[in-house]
């Protein structure tokens, strides 16, 4: 049997697309450098990888790289990856129990057939921090926690976590929502008490504000944090963090970085959980340079049919060609997508719009005809289109994407923000800011901030040495028993 003296390395992601992207694109650089990975899906999501991701070629570039599944806890007889059945407090026990039979059999079984036996190292998402960080107790395993947001975020989650779980702060019945916050270190002249996630702003004791708080705090007790961020985008925070965990991984922008690191990339490294419509980059070749605006909500948010008519008609009132990735789900309620929805509208799509149930979205925001981002604010897209240099229109709904939405236009300077409106006359008028009339502004900074996100992973890059110093790190940390 095969056995190296480099860790095993469990990694555990929360079972939303958004979170397993960044961490499996940070499992496959392990892999690369030498490391047996074990990546940890949910028995759902593991099927569709089987179903969407071509495992045989994958495993041929990755001969050390596994994947196994637990269960996420949700009865057979509930809809899979509801958010709301995958956080209730018996669903977590099972999904622990189920992850501490899988360490045992690595940690306990395995070992027994080598001498000296391995190492192991888990890699758990942040918001699996409960499920994972007992078992690592239990059994000696060093722990890290990859939080799959921004450093911003991160540390706005871990202050304000702390400071309502002590009843410091009242966030059900704000005085004034657009009042800008002092209370939270470094970010004392940005955020409002509208950009603060809003899960946080739910009654304590609720289902929903229990799970985050736990989870965040319960991460604080880690070995070290992973950040898919690079220094020079968050310094100060950054800086912040480093008192609270042991050590901190800065690499990100981590697509980007994994890219620097193959020989060759190409669509059989990647993992797919749903078919990507392909023809929409032959439509954006037909387009002129910088034309076209991209829209996109993300994996998870959700809108209702009303909204993404207003959504529409300041679509098609703007006059520009744009993308649009209609997801199966995205829309709240039966009817979908054609149910009472004006001639008008889909006759102007077919003049200068595209809708598609999927895009290949780091492709799509490299074109050279994609000229603006109409953006969720969701982390993994607000990264590809920084690295891209595109400009965003945000328009955040769910979870960090309020915070990251406030620092991109306010803070970085890269985007617009639509304030939560969804209104058809301000949806033209925003198209237009961006495409338009704050063009050169918008270029000039998502330009130089470009250039630093890419001068981040190359070899002299700061997140390069991170990813470096994390791999050395791994490679000490030992089962203490």
């Amino acid at each position: 049997m095969e056995h190296s003296n480099a860790p095993h390395i469990l990694v555990l992601p929360f079972p939303a697309e958004g979170h397993i992207k960044p961490m499996f694109n940070l499992a496959k650089l392990l892999s690369l450098k030498g490391h047996k990975i074990t990546f940890v899906n949910t028995h759902h999501n593991h099927n569709r990888l089987i179903q969407f991701t071509d495992l045989p070629s994958f495993h041929t570039q990755f001969p050390g790289f596994h994947f196994a599944s637990i269960t996420d806890g949700v009865p057979d007889n509930l809809p899979q990856n509801e958010f709301e059945h995958m956080i209730s407090p018996t669903s977590r026990s099972e999904v622990a129990g189920e992850f501490r039979g899988l360490l045992s059999r690595l940690v306990v079984e395995k070992p027994r057939q080598w001498d000296p036996p391995p190492s192991c190292v888990i890699i758990a998402d942040g918001l699996m921090s409960t499920v994972s960080m007992d078992v690592a107790k239990e059994f000696g395993v060093p722990l890290i926690a990859f939080r799959t947001y921004s450093a911003t975020a991160t540390w706005v989650s871990i202050h304000v976590s702390k400071i309502v779980q002590e009843g410091v702060m009242d966030l059900q019945n704000p005085e004034d929502m657009d009042k800008v916050l002092r209370s939270i270190p470094g970010l004392e002249n940005l955020l409002r008490e509208c950009d603060l996630p809003s899960i946080l702003k739910l009654k304590p004791g609720s289902l929903y504000i229990d799970f985050y708080i736990k989870e965040t705090l319960t991460m604080t007790q880690a070995s070290g944090l992973i950040v898919n961020t690079f220094d020079q985008l968050e310094a100060s925070i950054i800086t912040k963090l480093t008192t609270i965990f042991p050590k901190v991984y800065t690499i990100g922008p981590l697509h980007t970085l994994t890219k620097t690191q193959f020989i060759t990339n190409n669509s059989s490294s990647s993992l797919h959980l749903r078919k990507e419509d392909k023809s929409c980059i032959t439509w954006l070749d037909q387009q002129k340079a910088r034309s076209v605006l991209y829209v996109s909500f993300g994996t998870l948010a959700k809108v209702s049919h009303e909204q993404l008519v207003e959504i529409w008609h300041g679509l098609v009132g703007s006059l520009k060609p744009f993308l649009w990735v209609i997801r199966q789900g995205l829309i709240i309620g039966e009817g979908g997508l054609g149910h009472n929805v004006p001639m008008e509208l889909e006759l102007k799509t077919k003049e200068r719009g595209l809708m598609v149930n999927w895009a290949p979205q780091e492709e799509v925001l490299a074109h050279p005809s994609v000229g603006g981002f109409f953006t969720h604010s969701g982390w993994n897209s607000t990264l590809e289109c920084i690295t891209e240099g595109v400009p965003m229109l945000c328009w955040p709904l769910i979870a960090d994407q309020t915070v990251n939405s406030r620092c991109v236009s306010e803070q970085w300077g890269i985007g617009l923000d639509m304030n939560g409106i969804c209104d058809r006359l301000i949806v033209e008028k925003m198209v237009k800011n961006l495409m338009e009339n704050q063009i050169e502004r918008l270029t000039s900074s998502t330009n130089e901030i470009a250039e630093k996100a890419h001068d981040s992973v190359n070899e002299n890059g700061s997140s390069f040495h991170n990813i470096e110093n994390l791999i050395k790190d791994i490679g000490t940390m030992k089962v203490r028993k």
